[in-house]
């Protein structure tokens, strides 16, 4: 972690988030982004062409879309993936479209997917 100087006035809530999980701080900024209609996400450039664009992306996220009707099974799958609780697997399933692992490599995160799919569920690679 960097060791960045915190003015007093954010010292507790930056204490706050530093306890947050990565599910629990992905839908934070999902919560503010809606609240206040702005974007975290940073400015991207174009790429040459959409080849290029697929060839260079690296990382995925993996979304859950749909729990499907066997949503009993997808919590499980979730659950099995991230390695949360059972009312967190279940938060994220009643909450889909939602991410359930960011940054992963293409090949893990196909495979995520598969599973998840295989469970009953819908999931999409962004």
């Amino acid at each position: 972690m960097k060791n960045v100087e915190i003015p007093a006035k954010f010292t507790d809530l930056v204490a706050a988030i530093e306890k947050l999980t990565v599910i629990e701080l992905a839908e934070l900024v999902s919560l503010l982004e809606d609240k206040f209609g702005v974007s975290a996400a940073a400015p991207v450039m174009m790429a040459a062409g959409p080849a290029s664009a697929a060839e260079e992306q690296s990382s995925f996220t993996v979304e859950l879309t749909n729990a499907g009707s066997n949503k009993i099974a997808v919590i499980k799958v979730v659950r099995e993936l991230t390695g949360l609780g059972l009312k967190e697997a279940k938060d994220i399933v009643d909450a889909a479209p939602k991410a359930v692992k960011e940054n992963a490599p293409k090949a893990e995160a196909e495979e995520i997917k598969k599973k998840i799919e295989e469970a009953g569920g819908q999931a999409t690679l962004k």
